[in-house]
């Protein structure tokens, strides 16, 4: 059979140029109508918001004399006391021998890394969003396994909770949970924002599974009944294996979308991502550099769970099983 005849356009190499021509030219007519607003880029104050060098100081905690040993040591003299107090190496003595000193002045000082606010608040979305995926994995099993229940009151509680969860806003909910059941049981804003993220996800997931549970043939179940396997053992070893494998893609994508959606807990005032990003642009006036860091930032952390989600998707088509 002869070959069709292949367009140009149909060209993989040639495709791969003109998309990235395409999103160059893209990003170099945001940046030139950037220009043309008069913005003033500040891309060298951006690695100080992910670490910055702080200055730690050794104050005198008394008003004395200052008498300096050779064994890194000094000797902080009062008019009721006297201290020695031990200089750590690394330290740069800022008083001399004899030196007269009041409390709160600096004997010694020196600078040590700390992290800065856009790494702080990435440990904050990373914490929130996995407690958030713990809680939501645990209460959509148990709402899949309720919606496919034999008893009718189990599955009409876990109809009208997801319902109910899919038909209102996840912003609502966070107000909703964070003024509301926070107040009444006392919970910090961080719990608070983190069981609002999972009890959200919890009724997705939840239909994620059922559906892919529900779409296992009724033959697996009759086989492992005739092989004497009971409920439990029969969901554990042949049903939910082959679910999991068929909910994944979706699962990871609901995954994605928490972690996303965790930047809304900064309207309770969690110092997350975004939180950070506003206080930034409130500070240093610069939007455009701070929203495009948090954007990559959010970026590198969905792009690592794809593929992780990728990588595992894989793994199980090779052991078979579907």
């Amino acid at each position: 059979m002869a070959k069709s005849h292949q367009s140009l356009l149909q060209n993989k190499t040639l495709g791969h140029f003109l998309a990235v021509a395409f999103y160059f030219l893209l990003g170099f007519s945001l940046f030139s109508a950037a220009s043309n607003m008069n913005y003033i880029w500040k891309w060298t104050s951006v690695p100080q918001y992910f670490a910055y060098e702080k200055e730690v100081a050794l104050q005198a905690p008394f008003d004395g004399t200052v008498h300096l040993k050779e064994n890194g040591t000094l000797t902080l003299s009062g008019d009721t006391e006297t201290k020695e107090i031990i200089v750590a190496n690394g330290y740069t003595m800022s008083v001399n021998d004899g030196d007269m000193v009041f409390e709160g002045n600096t004997l010694a000082k020196t600078t040590q890394w700390e992290k800065g606010p856009l790494l702080e608040g990435l440990l904050v979305t990373l914490q929130i969003s996995g407690l958030s995926a713990l809680l939501a994995f645990s209460i959509g099993i148990a709402l899949a396994f309720m919606r496919i229940s034999s008893y009718q009151f189990l599955k009409d509680i876990a109809t009208v909770y997801i319902t109910i969860i899919r038909g209102t806003p996840l912003l609502v909910q966070i107000f909703i949970f964070y003024f509301i059941i926070a107040t009444i049981f006392d919970l910090e804003r961080f719990l608070a924002g983190a069981l609002s993220l999972g009890i959200f996800f919890g009724a997705y997931i939840a239909e994620v599974l059922r559906g892919a549970i529900q779409s296992i043939d009724k033959g697996q179940y009759e086989a492992a009944k005739s092989l004497g396997m009971n409920y439990i053992q029969t969901m554990a070893y042949i049903i939910m294996p082959q679910a999991l494998k068929r909910a994944l893609p979706t699962l990871i994508g609901e995954m994605i979308a928490l972690v996303k959606d965790s930047s809304l807990v900064s309207v309770i005032s969690i110092t997350d991502l975004t939180k950070v990003g506003r206080e930034i642009v409130a500070n240093t006036f610069s939007p455009f550099e701070t929203w495009l860091i948090i954007a990559g930032m959010y970026f590198c952390i969905t792009a690592l769970l794809s593929l992780l989600g990728n990588r595992i998707e894989k793994r199980m088509a090779q052991q078979g099983g579907m």
